[in-house]
C-alpha cells in the first residue's frame, strides 16, 4: 500500500517510478518506508527527517529559520512528504501495539460495514490521531528513501506561487502574482506578493510570510471562505 497525500505535485515520472519500486521492495521485507524530498532550500512549513542511509533517525516538526537552516548545513535531513508505503499487515500491527483503542474502534468500524460502506457513528468513535503521532515516531521498522524527484507541497501560498510560476502563471516585474481573479490589479512598492480573490474575501500577503495565514485561519472559518478549501 502506497499512501499520497493529495495536494501535493510531483514532476519526473522515471524517479518518482523507482522510489515507489525501492519503497516497496523495503515494505515487502516488513518495514514501514516513509518518501523524503531533498530540501532546496531552508523551509520552515515542512517537517523533516533525519536520516542515516535509510535508517531514519528522528523526525523533526516544522522548524524555526535558524534551526531549518541548521538542517540544511547539516546535509542529513529531507522534508517529510507525508508518503508512505507498507504492507497491511506490518502497519496494523504496529498500529495494535502502539494504538491499540485506535486498532480496536478501526477493526469495529469496519467489521460492521454495510456493502463496503463503514458505519458514521462507528467511524467517529476512531480516535483522531495522525499516522505520525500514533506509528511513524515510534516505530522501529521505519526506513526511508531518499527520493530524487521535484517535490512540491501545495499547502502553503509560498508553494503554491512557486508551483504557479513554474508553470507558467503570470507575475509582474517586481515578482508579485495575482490568483483568482482576471481584473487588472497593480502592485505599487511591493515586491514578491501575492493577492488571493475568491467571491467572499481577498487575502494580500508577502510570499515568505505564507506561514502566517494560520494565524487567521479561524477567522477565516467563521465567515467560511473559500481561502481555507
Amino acid at each position: 500500500m502506497v499512501v499520497t497525500p493529495s495536494d501535493h505535485v510531483i514532476v519526473g515520472d522515471d524517479a518518482y517510478a523507482a522510489a515507489i519500486k525501492e519503497g516497496v521492495e523495503k515494505a515487502n521485507k516488513g518495514y514501514i518506508v516513509t518518501f523524503g524530498i531533498q530540501p532546496t532550500r531552508p523551509e520552515t512549513g515542512y517537517g523533516y527527517i533525519e536520516y542515516k542511509e535509510d535508517k531514519v533517525l528522528s523526525f523533526r516538526e516544522k522548524p524555526n529559520q535558524d534551526t531549518a537552516e541548521d538542517f540544511i548545513e547539516r546535509g542529513n535531513f529531507l522534508w517529510n512528504s507525508g508518503m508512505f508505503c507498507f504492507r497491511a499487515d506490518t502497519f496494523l500491527a504496529e498500529l495494535q501495539n502502539f494504538e491499540p483503542k485506535v486498532y480496536a474502534t478501526a477493526y469495529n468500524a469496519w467489521k460492521h460495514r454495510q456493502n463496503g460502506e463503514l458505519d458514521l457513528q462507528l467511524s467517529k468513535d476512531i480516535p483522531s490521531i495522525s499516522i505520525d503521532y500514533a506509528v511513524m515516531e515510534r516505530s522501529k521498522k521505519i526506513r526511508v528513501v531518499a527520493t530524487s524527484f521535484q517535490w512540491s507541497d501545495l499547502g502553503s501560498f509560498e508553494s503554491m506561487y512557486d508551483y504557479l510560476k513554474q508553470t507558467g502563471h503570470p507575475v509582474d516585474e517586481n515578482g508579485n502574482m495575482v490568483i483568482g481573479t482576471d481584473i487588472y490589479t497593480a502592485f505599487v512598492g511591493l515586491r514578491d506578493s501575492i493577492l488571493v480573490h475568491t467571491k467572499d474575501a481577498i487575502l494580500v500577503l508577502q510570499k515568505e510570510k505564507s506561514q502566517d495565514v494560520k494565524k487567521i485561519y479561524n477567522t477565516l472559518e467563521r465567515h467560511q471562505s473559500k481561502l481555507i478549501d
